[in-house]
């Protein structure tokens, strides 16, 4: 799409079935499921320390405003009663396996995001089903039956509107979103909440008097490139409703990355290097599992007051090991010292992955909370 004459009309003639199913509070319904005394109460998987983050809130929880990603302190700060459990990752991940053989039963087109949720393509489906509605709805049915847990979904004829559909009936609901009304249904929506649209990005839309979906279909394609990049395209179609991405079984990842929430705030240099040796050391470890070169090393410092700086390095060649990496890292963090504030979280992260090992996207950023 690189003029203004790309397409703004929905094709009939290849309309695509896409559904994206998302399990209704993943970590912690698991949780609830496996601990009947923890059903109907506000919960919290992460750790409950005055540095703990959550990774995971159950409906109950997020009814009082706590959410993923948020610290602890201001978790417990507005839900007094909020119970904290560990994560396990390993029964997550051992659930997210059987629900995933669950979609291989209609398709081998499945692209997931992250353990809880995932992309899949019926157009032509192993089952001959025609409805997408009535799919997405069987696929609902067999993870309860199998799993407990309750799942939604979004129904659409391309994957930024079924994302946003599996959102309209949550939790344990599915939606759909029709070639004849997306386009109308993205003009009503504000950008905010747009998939693919973060809060810098929302913040920078605005200050070009862009807020609803309207608003962003009313630019050109040239003012879009002009001040969002490689974006700017992707943003011109999805402003009509339009979204050519293919769901790729093989979803290549971008990055693998390692953070550390610290216990106390770190304001010595020396401390602060000898945090990154196990988070060099966890990246690494993955990298050399799977075969994988990584040619640019990030390491991401946030400081006391929430604010974070990241500095990167690349190289012409893969980084050759451990070491390497710790000691790009290591030269990394002395260009920002000294520390404008204590810092409380350290992440290093590789990326401009090599191999097509990395290919297989699995994980998702809660895994990578530190918690």
């Amino acid at each position: 799409m690189n003029t203004e004459t790309a397409a703004t009309d929905i094709n009939p003639s290849r309309v695509r079935k896409i559904i994206h199913v998302d399990m209704d509070a993943f970590y912690a319904s698991v949780e609830q499921r496996d601990n009947p005394e923890l059903r109907g109460k506000p919960l919290a998987v992460g750790g409950s320390a005055a540095r703990g983050v959550v990774a995971a809130a159950s409906y109950e929880a997020r009814a009082f405003g706590v959410h993923s990603a948020m610290p602890s302190v201001t978790a417990k700060r507005k839900c007094p009663e909020l119970i904290f459990v560990p994560p396990r990752f390993d029964v997550y991940r051992a659930v997210s396996q059987q629900i995933r053989e669950i979609f291989a039963e209609y398709t081998p087109l499945i692209e997931p995001l992250s353990l809880d949720e995932a992309y899949l393509d019926v157009t032509e489906n192993l089952k001959g089903m025609q409805i997408a509605t009535e799919i997405a709805l069987e696929i609902r049915t067999k993870i309860k039956q199998v799993t407990g847990l309750n799942a939604s979904a979004g129904i659409s004829y391309n994957k930024f509107l079924a994302k946003m559909a599996s959102d309209l009936n949550k939790p344990n609901g599915q939606a759909v979103i029709t070639p004849k009304n997306g386009p109308a249904f993205v003009e009503t929506l504000p950008v905010k909440k747009f998939h693919g649209v973060g809060p810098a990005t929302a913040e920078r839309m605005r200050k070009y008097g862009i807020e609803t979906g309207l608003d962003l279909k009313s630019k050109s394609l040239a003012f879009l490139q002009e001040h969002f990049g490689k974006s700017g395209p992707y943003f011109y179609g999805i402003a009509r409703g339009i979204d050519e991405r293919q769901v790729k079984p093989n979803r290549i990842r971008k990055s693998v990355g390692a953070e550390d929430t610290f216990v106390e705030d770190i304001s010595d240099l020396a401390l602060a290097t000898a945090e990154l040796q196990p988070l060099a050391q966890k990246v690494w470890r993955y990298c050399e599992a799977g075969g994988i070169g990584a040619k640019t090393v990030t390491v991401k410092i946030k400081y006391s007051d929430f604010t974070q700086a990241t500095r990167s390095r690349t190289s012409a060649l893969p980084v050759a090991g451990v070491d390497e990496v710790l000691e790009a890292a290591s030269s990394l963090l002395a260009t920002v010292y000294p520390f404008k504030r204590p810092v409380r979280l350290l992440g290093v992260t590789l990326s401009s992955l090599t191999a097509e090992e990395a290919a297989d996207d699995q994980s998702q950023p809660q895994l990578d909370l530190g918690v």
